[in-house]
C-alpha cells in the first residue's frame, strides 16, 4: 500500500525470475527454457513496479547455445534499458547454456555444492551402420549437395564429416569463451583450463572468478536492499491440463535425452 500513498517510500522491490530445466528451442516434449516463451516473463520482470533489481535463480544443465546467447542477450538489454543490476543465484547447476544464462547478470552467487562451469560445446550421437548391416537391412539415401546428409547415424563415420562438425564447435565455443570473458572480466582468475568444459563446485567457483561468493537468495538480497524487501516472483506457468498432457505424451526419447543431460553434473 506505501507506493499509492504520496509522500512515502515504498519498500524496494525485486523481481525474481527462475529459470529451471533444459535450455532447448520450442517443439520438444517437457518443459524447455528458451527465449520465444521467457520473453515475456523477462520483459514482465523489468517493466512492472519498478524493481530495484532482477535476480535469476537458475537451475540449467546446458542445452542449445543460440537459446541461451538470445535469453541472456534479453536480459542484459532490457538490464540496461531501464538501469536495473542483475544477480543470478545458483542452485543444483548452472553448467554450459545454463552458465551462459548466469553471465546475463552483474554478479553470481552459489550454494557451496552448486556445480558451475562446464564452457564447453558438445555434440552426441549413435552409429547404427553396423546394426542394420548385421540383419540385413540395406541404406539408401539420395541427396542434392554432397554434405547433406552429414553424420547419418546409419552410414560408417567419415572423417570429412567428424572435420566439419568440429570447426562448428568450435565456432560456437569461441563465441561462449568470448561471451564469459566480455561479463566477467578481470574477476576470472584462471587461463586457458577454464575454458576446456570442466566444472566447479561452490567455493572452487569462486575462486577461479566464475562466481562472485557463497550466497542465498534471500538473505543476500536483505543484505543488499534491507529487511523490508519485497520479492515478486516470475516464471514459466502452464495451465494444469496442458502440464498433465506434456507429462502424459511426452516422448520416451525425449525424456531420456534430457535426463541424460542432467546426470553429466551427477544429477
Amino acid at each position: 500500500m506505501k507506493r499509492f500513498i504520496p509522500f512515502m517510500t515504498p519498500d524496494p522491490l525485486v523481481a525474481v525470475i527462475r529459470l529451471d530445466g533444459v535450455i532447448a528451442g520450442g517443439g520438444r516434449a517437457g518443459p524447455r527454457l528458451n527465449d520465444s516463451t521467457l520473453a515475456p516473463v523477462i520483459e514482465r520482470a523489468f517493466t512492472r513496479g519498478k524493481p530495484k533489481a532482477v535476480a535469476l535463480v537458475i537451475n540449467s544443465p546446458g542445452g542449445s547455445p543460440v537459446q541461451s546467447s538470445l535469453i541472456a542477450a534479453r536480459i542484459r538489454r532490457l538490464a540496461q534499458e531501464k538501469s536495473v543490476p542483475v544477480h543470478a543465484f545458483v542452485e543444483d547447476v548452472a553448467a554450459s547454456g545454463g552458465y551462459w544464462l548466469a553471465t546475463a547478470a552483474d554478479h553470481i552467487w552459489v550454494d557451496d555444492s552448486s556445480i558451475v562451469g562446464s564452457i564447453g560445446v558438445i555434440s552426441a550421437g549413435f552409429g547404427f551402420h553396423d546394426f542394420i548391416t548385421r540383419y540385413g537391412v540395406e541404406r539408401r539415401v539420395y541427396t542434392a549437395g554432397k554434405s547433406k546428409s552429414m553424420l547419418d547415424p546409419f552410414q560408417p563415420e567419415k572423417c570429412d564429416d567428424v572435420s566439419r562438425l568440429r570447426a562448428l564447435q568450435d565456432t560456437v565455443h569461441e563465441r561462449f569463451i568470448a561471451e564469459v570473458k566480455a561479463r566477467r572480466g578481470d574477476r576470472l582468475k584462471g587461463g586457458d583450463e577454464l575454458f576446456t568444459g570442466d566444472i566447479w563446485s561452490g567455493q572452487g567457483a569462486v575462486q577461479v572468478g566464475l562466481a562472485d561468493g557463497v550466497e542465498h537468495l534471500v538473505p543476500k538480497l536483505k543484505a543488499i536492499y534491507g529487511d523490508k524487501l519485497r520479492m515478486v516472483p516470475y516464471g514459466l506457468r502452464r495451465p494444469f491440463f496442458q502440464r498433465l498432457g506434456a507429462q502424459i505424451f511426452a516422448g520416451a526419447v525425449a525424456g531420456v535425452e534430457e535426463r541424460a543431460v542432467w546426470a553429466r553434473y551427477g544429477l
